[in-house]
């Protein structure tokens, strides 16, 4: 089939890459979101979606608005038989949607109707969900509520973040999605309405969102904390000083909530339940470093608490 492309970030590019090496499909174009300025040097990047495009000389469209005319008019030029999305970033109007011959396949990680929206790794670890995993579904006009051709699962592991889940969803959504695609042009497949139990959703996870509350369980934080890492990313005050906060790990120790205990055990921050032992921290505008050796040179002061 002809294909054409959308996706932007990290966890599209192992999709990108088996329709690339695909003998069965031609990526014809890829649609990405638009360059951005990142980093510390404020330079102007391409996404990683782009980059892999660029290293194989196919097309990048790169539109603010998917609905602009000028974007519309080249995707209908190209007419795709099929357009697989990934983490596109942007919502696809009526129109769009309506060009490829077969439609719009989006590639989801979560069963759904289970944490439809933009952060479903993120929600299911936050939530202790034991399984999770991908689904292929075809776009329509609602909010990831379109009929699903098929899933993989996937067990959430104990010590997962989102960064770690979110990879291994990447590589096995990979697979799905180019059966899914093999299916569609065999017309060997078909799309099955989503139940109407079951549904939860899932969206982006603010930085406010992401600071830890002390007053939760143990357990309870150290989902919160996996779930954002590595973005936004866990936070805290310190006194009044903020820092962010790689995985914990719950202890046997009881302190109060927020309390904080530095000993050679390590740096221990206190739940509604046990406290929990911080591994890795980074103060703002520094690097992370081993959040013990950052608590014995802070020399914090006794009443300091997190917060």
């Amino acid at each position: 089939m002809r294909i054409v492309f959308a996706g932007t970030p990290e966890p599209a590019v192992p999709s990108l890459e088996r329709l690339i090496r695909s003998p069965r499909h031609d990526v014809v174009a890829v649609i990405t979101r638009p360059d951005a300025v990142a980093g510390r040097g404020r330079k102007v990047v391409r996404s990683p979606i782009g980059e892999l495009a660029d290293s194989h000389g196919i097309e990048v469209l790169t539109p603010e608005r998917p609905s602009e005319p000028d974007f519309l008019a080249r995707l209908a030029d190209l007419a795709p038989d099929c357009a697989p999305v990934v983490a596109y970033g942007a919502l696809l109007p009526q129109k769009v949607l309506d060009i490829p011959a077969h439609g719009w396949v989006n590639l989801h990680f979560s069963l759904l109707p289970a944490w439809r929206g933009a952060a479903p790794v993120q929600a299911a670890i936050g939530a202790g969900d034991d399984m999770t995993g991908a689904s292929a579904f075809r776009l329509e006009a609602g909010m990831d509520t379109g009929p699903v051709y098929g899933v993989v699962t996937e067990r959430i592991r104990d010590t997962d973040t989102a960064g770690d889940l979110l990879g291994r969803l990447a590589d096995s959504g990979a697979v799905l999605l180019e059966s899914v695609l093999d299916g569609i042009e065999d017309g060997a497949i078909t799309a099955v309405p989503q139940s109407a139990d079951g549904v939860s959703h899932a969206p982006k996870v603010s930085v406010e969102a992401a600071r830890i509350r002390w007053d939760r369980t143990a357990a309870v934080v150290d989902r919160h904390v996996r779930s954002v890492t590595p973005a936004p990313g866990a936070w805290t005050m310190i006194g009044d000083l903020r820092v962010k906060v790689g995985p914990v790990t719950p202890t046997e120790e009881r302190l109060e909530p927020g309390e904080i205990s530095v000993t050679k055990a390590g740096f221990l921050i206190g739940t509604s339940t046990v406290a929990v032992r911080l591994d890795r921290i980074q103060p703002q505008g520094k690097k992370q470093m081993a959040a013990l050796d950052w608590a014995r040179g802070a020399r914090l002061d006794a009443e300091v608490r997190a917060q």
